[in-house]
């Protein structure tokens, strides 16, 4: 019988991600990380499909480190028309995402996949968020490019931090443009038995 999480046997979060580790305190959930060192080149031309693969190579690559516990892993995309952003590699990309991002709805896919300790009948999906940014100055998108937030991030911002100011509305999950969409993430964990109740009770 497969054992779920607890503070015995936490979730392994294949991220480095602050915001990912955040969001898993926020709902109590006990959780270790490995940092997952797979490829993240598009694999698909589908983007939902691209963060669900991407998400899986993820877990993949620490199931040996796992040690017989559930793996989380996740993959965050934006996507603006079918051009999909990544993460700037300089002040001069991110000036250029920001630039298309000016005033325009773009969305936020993110894939994640749970994998069982044995390896087998793990459950992967991908959710959207659409968000809209405000019209942005120039002057605005030197100031925040200078604040080193947008480095690190696809599309270039942060909604949980500065970045905040950026946003004029969304429709969808908000955790999902931070990094894991923790309604569906709660659903999840309960569909598969990683957790027999939520809240966990500690």
């Amino acid at each position: 019988m497969t054992r779920p999480i607890g503070e015995d046997l936490p979730l392994v979060l294949a991220s480095a991600s602050p915001r990912r580790k955040q969001l898993l305190r926020q709902i109590r959930i006990p959780f270790r990380t490995i940092t997952s060192r797979a490829n993240e080149d598009l694999l698909s031309r589908d983007p939902f499909m691209n963060a669900r693969l991407l998400a899986k190579a993820k877990a993949d690559a620490v199931i040996e480190k796992s040690e017989n516990s559930w793996i989380l892993s996740a993959d965050t995309i934006v996507v603006l028309g079918r051009e999909v952003l990544g993460k700037p590699a300089n002040e001069d990309q991110a000036f250029s995402m920001l630039g298309q991002l000016s005033g325009r709805e773009h969305r936020v896919i993110t894939g994640f996949c749970l994998v069982p300790p044995d390896s087998k009948n793990f459950h992967s999906e991908a959710v959207m968020t659409k968000v809209t940014f405000k019209a942005l100055t120039e002057r605005e998108i030197l100031g925040y490019i200078a604040t080193g937030e947008p480095f690190g991030k696809a599309g270039s911002y942060g909604i949980q931090g500065i970045g905040a100011f950026l946003v004029k509305r969304i429709s969808g999950s908000y955790t999902n443009v931070v990094g894991l969409p923790l309604c569906a993430l709660v659903n999840a964990l309960l569909a598969t038995g990683a957790i027999k109740e939520f809240p966990i009770r500690s």
